[in-house]
């Protein structure tokens, strides 16, 4: 007894020695660097923010070596889901996982009349990022493509477009939150309510953004959001389904871990107490609960190092949000007398987002180019983004779809998504960034866009 009360003694002792030598190499190693030369240091337009905390808590799971999801899995998704106010988060390995599961939750046969199935409907815009799209088609389920707005600078749905958009096989509706920008989400979750209608959230460049005060991701059925090192807090990859339903978030978790039916934990067994004494189909009698599959479902589940990261972040997430709100707010200040050039973005009536990126549209009269401008800025090492795909139909992936004629269906003719395809990109606006550098980027864009305007002072009416 005294020699193993000895051993752990001596285990602890070698732990925090560890620990603490990995928060003093961070120090060295890690710390940011404040040192900003403008034309030569680069500004991304997204990045990680950390400390010795997320250092030390990396290497706390490593030598615990519970490498599949555990304590610190369990910690985060109950904070999680604290911090937005829901009953249910499940963790998964990326924001693009998170969309699918969010997805094929709704085509589970447990939902029973609610579900949805191939053929059926789900209108969202072309507008985005693939991986809100494409779970859609992989269900052969048929998204329906409704414009977004532009002018007004949100970049979201255009809601005018919705009760267009609906058919007797409409679902559901599956919308993103542009660059942290709410969608009108009272008139979207009044259309879902009006008929019926299945309402995911994809919030993954939106965490922290509210709506009437109130969070984003606590709107729809289901939400979604990522990890990835651009977005809001980072686990370097990882994601979340979050949802009020213990029916939904079963089958969240179902086809996450394979599709099973079993709902023990990693490392635990009989939880249910009925392991081997249950019916299902045509199996034996008494078949091993573990092994009894409700769902075609994947391995989609997030590692315990990764979840030990998103728990340091977690506490750094207020902050994360009111330094993006403060840099977009220097950017829209220090570029507002550009408006007759651009198309400034703006929030949503009664929305504060929590902004993932300032962006801009070149207005078709000031005789801009947006390549142009682009170039120029990547020149002097400002990073840029277009707004993500554009129109999604107009890349490879669709033409298959296109050459059958069938697997999606489009209201009017999308083209203001087709205008910003060609004329919109956006600025980072992320903790990373520090004034100097937000001074530099306001001053290029001035001067790009002035020299590109063949001199004359920009903002001026006349010549």
């Amino acid at each position: 007894m005294k020699d193993r009360k000895s051993r752990e003694q001596s285990v602890d002792q070698l732990r925090r020695e560890i620990l603490d030598k990995v928060a003093e190499y961070h120090a060295l190693a890690h710390a940011p660097s404040q040192r900003f030369v403008p034309g030569e240091s680069s500004i991304r337009y997204g990045g990680r923010v950390y400390d010795e905390r997320e250092m030390v808590n990396l290497v706390e799971a490593a030598l615990e070596f519970w490498l599949t999801a555990g304590r610190h899995a369990d910690e985060f998704e109950r904070v999680f889901a604290g911090l937005l106010g829901v009953e249910h988060c499940c963790l998964t390995n990326s924001g693009s996982s998170a969309n699918l599961l969010a997805f094929s939750a709704l085509t589970s046969p447990l939902l029973e009349q609610r579900r949805v199935m191939p053929g059926d409907e789900v209108i969202t815009v072309a507008a985005g990022f693939p991986t809100t799209v494409a779970p859609i088609l992989q269900s052969q389920a048929v998204p329906v493509f409704v414009d977004v707005t532009v002018d007004d600078g949100t970049y979201n749905v255009d809601v005018g477009q919705l009760e267009q958009a609906l058919s007797p096989r409409t679902r559901a509706v599956m919308l993103a939150h542009t660059l942290g920008n709410p969608f009108d989400v009272d008139a979207v979750t009044a259309f879902c309510r009006r008929h019926g209608l299945w309402l995911i959230e994809d919030c993954c460049d939106a965490l922290g953004s509210t709506y009437r005060g109130r969070l984003t991701g606590t709107f729809g059925d289901i939400s979604t959001f990522s990890f990835y090192p651009a977005h809001h807090i980072t686990m370097g990859e990882g994601g979340a389904v979050c949802t009020n339903s213990a029916t939904l978030k079963r089958i969240v978790e179902s086809y996450r871990d394979w599709g099973r039916d079993c709902c023990c934990k990693p490392g635990t067994d009989n939880t249910c107490r009925k392991r081997f004494n249950q019916q299902f189909g045509t199996l034996p009698s008494g078949y091993d609960h573990k092994y009894i599959y409700s769902h075609l479902g994947y391995n989609l589940k997030i590692t315990d190092l990764q979840a030990a990261i998103g728990v340091a972040q977690l506490e750094k997430l207020a902050s994360f949000g009111a330094t993006r709100r403060r840099n977009w707010a220097v950017l829209s200040d220090g570029l507002a007398d550009l408006e007759q050039q651009f198309i400034l973005p703006h929030p949503t009536r009664h929305a504060d987002p929590s902004w993932f990126g300032f962006v801009l549209t070149v207005r078709d009269e000031s005789g801009l180019a947006r390549d142009h401008i682009v170039g120029q800025l990547e020149k002097q090492k400002i990073q840029t983004r277009l707004l993500f795909a554009g129109n999604l139909l107009r890349h490879p992936c669709f033409d298959e779809l296109r050459r059958a004629g069938t697997g999606y269906r489009v209201v009017g003719d999308l083209a203001r998504t087709d205008r910003l395809t060609r004329h919109s990109f956006w600025l980072g606006v992320y903790p990373g960034m520090t004034p100097p550098m937000l001074d530099f980027v306001i001053s290029r864009l001035h001067r790009v866009t002035e020299s590109a305007s063949g001199g004359r002072r920009t903002g001026a009416s006349g010549p």
